[in-house]
């Protein structure tokens, strides 16, 4: 029974772990609430997530539970660490004795500083999509490695890391088309203005359209301004129109 309740629950944290395409995401606190789920899973001490780009890290997240311990842990990690070692090499690193690692002179700096905290097991799992890795999980524990669980809790460490940066890449890729469309939109918008005001001014001078276009295009360079604020000055009829008039008998440029 306690197996099946930790698999519904390792479900119930994948669920989560994909919900990333929400107006409030925010990457820290997404990656707080996994790092909470692996302390809830796996009985440990605390968790945390290191994002990594071009072999550093560029951002940290810990559990609630006893967060300023993970925190201090990953900073631990500057010139090495489960984290930077799993992410080197894409593969997880096991459960290690925070005692055993420290005699062999293994990470020093963490595991002088795990030592302090009374962490007594440490391991990482890569947070990877497909070749794609963005980083590391790493768990700590304050009991000795237990070789019958260790790969029940890789795997289930694994998993919830999976499910992060699949969360974060699409997360990723949502923000990317938001913004395209947002820009597709700005640009049409543009040249909706333009378009109607090109054909205010055809109508109001009586002249070919790519004369009025000229005269908007022109007026617009002469005085610095983004072609579209000045279509929207004389669809609002607040242009100089004897100014704009000028424009239209005084360039010599074709038409766009």
């Amino acid at each position: 029974m306690r197996y099946a309740a930790r698999e519904i629950r390792l479900a119930s944290a994948l669920v989560e772990a994909a919900d990333t395409l929400v107006e409030d995401f925010e990457a820290t606190r997404y990656l707080q609430r996994v790092s909470d789920h692996c302390v809830e899973l796996l009985d440990a001490r605390a968790a945390g997530v290191m994002l990594i780009d071009g072999g550093r890290s560029v951002s940290l997240a810990a559990s609630s539970r006893h967060e300023q311990v993970a925190l201090d842990l990953l900073e631990a990690q500057h010139g090495g660490g489960p984290c930077l070692d799993s992410y080197g090499t894409g593969e997880p690193v096991p459960p290690v004795s925070i005692r055993i690692a420290h005699a062999a002179a293994r990470w020093p700096d963490f595991t002088e500083r795990a030592l302090g905290h009374d962490i007594v097991t440490t391991f990482a799992v890569p947070l990877r999509r497909r070749e794609n890795l963005l980083g590391a999980l790493n768990v700590f524990v304050p009991t000795l490695p237990d070789t019958t669980q260790a790969d029940d809790e890789l795997h289930v460490a694994q998993a919830l890391a999976d499910a992060a940066a699949l969360g974060l890449q699409n997360r990723s890729a949502y923000a990317q088309y938001r913004d395209l469309s947002g820009q597709l939109q700005e640009a049409l918008s543009s040249r909706v203005l333009i378009e109607q005001a090109k054909g205010m001014l055809a109508e109001r001078w009586s002249v070919h359209a790519d004369r009025a276009f000229m005269a908007l295009r022109q007026y617009a360079r002469r005085h610095r301004l983004p072609l579209d604020q000045v279509a929207s000055a004389v669809i609002e009829g607040a242009e100089d129109d004897a100014e704009l008039r000028r424009e239209s008998h005084g360039s010599a440029d074709g038409p766009a």
